[in-house]
């Protein structure tokens, strides 16, 4: 994988995201305010989601690709189709 470090500092701001929310909700903070954190929350993850999987294309799937192995390949596809389905659910 390429640069990792900035998955990582992004995953670290979610993680204090979603300490800050548990607070709020022991602190009994207005419902709203609460979604509309859990709502930041998951668009991060998304983000955060969407770089690991341009990475795993970028590294993995072009490895496979240039390495010529039709089962590699073949692999590779089916991993990422295999995600895509459980997304669906």
């Amino acid at each position: 994988m390429s640069d990792n470090s900035a998955i990582i500092k992004r995953l670290s701001r979610i993680e204090g995201q979603v300490r800050g929310v548990a607070r709020m909700i022991e602190e009994d903070r207005y419902c709203i305010d609460i979604l509309h954190q859990v709502q930041a929350i998951k668009s991060a993850l998304s983000r955060a989601e969407s770089e690991i999987l341009k990475n795993h294309a970028h590294h993995c799937v072009e490895e496979a690709i240039t390495a010529g192995s039709a089962k590699a390949q073949r692999e590779k596809f089916s991993e990422l189709v295999d995600l895509f389905e459980r997304t669906k659910r």
